[in-house]
């Protein structure tokens, strides 16, 4: 199985959860390659969302309190940075209040063969977060295996987890 079969089968197995909902760029229309790794996933747990990275990690901790399990994809890894607000000043603070509120982030870090994205668009922040985070996990996922067991993981623990995608 190559990493990007493993990407899409984890996608089609969190989506049998009625609770998981898919959210990001490239979601519902096709323009990056995170389109064609939720092949399987019906549309109807999909939503698409326009550029705004703060707002959309608001917006899935928003639906995690409502009981759903967002999966909140952001294409790069590059900028899932954008959201830290979010991720590390609120939804990684939530269970120190008592809250419960558990999303699966989705990233990637973009390659750089066959075409180099460029030095934004390439960048794995993975260790940095981990450093920041105190109750969300943070996992780096690199062969199909990985991805496998650390989404079923993901799926199954309580906490809320940053999985990167990045596959060397």
């Amino acid at each position: 199985m190559t990493f990007s079969e493993a990407v899409n089968l984890a996608m089609r197995r969190l989506a049998e959860d009625e609770r998981t909902r898919f959210i990001g760029q490239s979601v519902c229309y096709d323009g990056a390659t995170i389109f064609h790794s939720l092949e399987g996933v019906p549309m109807e747990k999909r939503l698409e969302m326009p550029v705004i990275e703060d707002f959309q990690m608001g917006y899935s901790l928003g639906l995690a309190l409502t009981g759903l399990i967002p999966v909140t994809i952001y294409p790069r890894m590059d900028f899932l940075v954008l959201a830290l607000n979010q991720l590390v000043n609120h939804l990684d603070k939530m269970p120190h209040f008592g809250w419960k509120a558990k999303v699966i982030v989705r990233t990637r870090v973009g390659g750089t063969w066959p075409l180099n994205a460029g030095p934004q668009h390439t960048q794995n922040h993975a260790k940095a977060m981990d450093q920041m985070l105190e109750t969300v996990t943070v996992v780096e996922v690199h062969k199909p295996e990985e991805v496998l067991a650390a989404y079923n993981v993901a799926m199954c623990d309580e906490r809320s987890w940053v999985i990167v995608e990045d596959p060397c």
